[in-house]
């Protein structure tokens, strides 16, 4: 089932997400929810707060070529643990923040651990689109938005074209 994505400014987006104990037939739902509201909306990544879900969960999908098999990946309680000194800058977006991009600096690798669908703990590295992606889902769980790594006039800049645009939403 589609759901709505929250729009910033909304206080849930800036909250930090609580782990889940276990790995439910609800959380499997909701990760296929999730999956279906990100390739819908279109995206490459959802995190549970977008979704008004404040549980520690993400969802991912970079393969964008065409004629390359979709590649899903739902994690539970997901965290980096380790990361290259080396940098790689992406121009993020966020479904959450529709129509703005930014260039971010972030680790150009990362490994992460998580916990599968299959309730079990599973570990891999992430360079290029998948690291940037990961990191920036796993920021919306601890209540961090990309604009966070903005100055502070582009920041408020962006904010404002939410407002509007949230304004907007409602009268239509």
């Amino acid at each position: 089932m589609k759901r709505p994505i929250l729009i910033h400014p909304d206080p849930r987006l800036k909250k930090v997400c609580a782990p889940l104990d276990d790995i439910s037939d609800a959380v499997r739902a909701l990760a296929d929810d999730m999956l279906e509201t990100m390739y819908d909306a279109p995206g490459i990544g959802l995190a549970g707060p977008q979704i008004g879900v404040m549980d520690r969960i993400i969802v991912m999908d970079c393969e964008k070529d065409e004629g390359v098999d979709p590649a899903p990946l739902v994690m539970v309680n997901p965290e980096v643990i380790a990361s290259s000194d080396t940098l790689n800058t992406y121009e993020e977006g966020c479904l959450s923040i529709p129509d703005q991009f930014a260039e971010v600096t972030r680790p150009k690798e990362v490994e992460v651990r998580w916990l599968g669908l299959d309730g079990e703990e599973h570990s891999r590295g992430f360079d290029g689109l998948w690291a940037t992606c990961v990191q920036h889902e796993i920021d919306h769980l601890d209540g961090k938005l990309f604009i966070d790594y903005l100055g502070t006039m582009k920041r408020q800049l962006i904010t404002r074209k939410m407002v509007k645009l949230k304004r907007e939403l409602a009268r239509a």
